[in-house]
């Protein structure tokens, strides 16, 4: 891990994975709030990051497989787990009915939670078994 001015591993490389594809962080509870209210119409995935070895290894790559994909999602956004906890615990308000893991993914369509792939459809997977759940995810309600 790289660390900087003693505060702590230095994440940005591990944002720019996604940042890289497209995908918008979001840091701060007021930016999921209106994330949530410009996103009533189409689809978006969240992407609940994290500095876990499945996230480098299997999460993010996954994204970056799954955007081969003829159907994506209208939009791509990311919260930070255990970096932007205000965000991302605002982020898991919307889909509180699911318990909070990290990495995972979070998809919407027209303002609601349609799918979610969560830290035990991550860990001890590939990248490109975790990228095919998140297409079979994409080909069901992208168009």
């Amino acid at each position: 891990m790289q660390f900087g001015f003693g505060i702590g591993p230095d994440t940005s490389w591990m944002r720019e994975e996604l940042t890289d594809l497209g995908v918008k962080e979001v840091k701060t509870p007021e930016e999921v709030d209106q994330l949530m209210k410009d996103t009533k119409e189409g689809t978006f995935l969240l992407v609940i990051n994290s500095v876990c070895g499945c996230a480098a290894g299997n999460a993010r790559p996954a994204v970056k497989i799954a955007l081969g994909n003829d159907k994506t999602p209208d939009h791509m956004y990311t919260v930070f787990a255990g970096q932007d906890k205000e965000a991302t615990a605002r982020a898991r308000e919307y889909f509180s009915e699911y318990p909070p893991s990290s990495p995972s993914f979070a998809f919407f369509k027209d303002g609601e939670i349609k799918a979610m792939i969560p830290r035990h459809r991550v860990e001890g997977r590939s990248a490109q078994e975790v990228a095919d759940d998140l297409t079979m995810v994409f080909n069901a309600f992208c168009e």
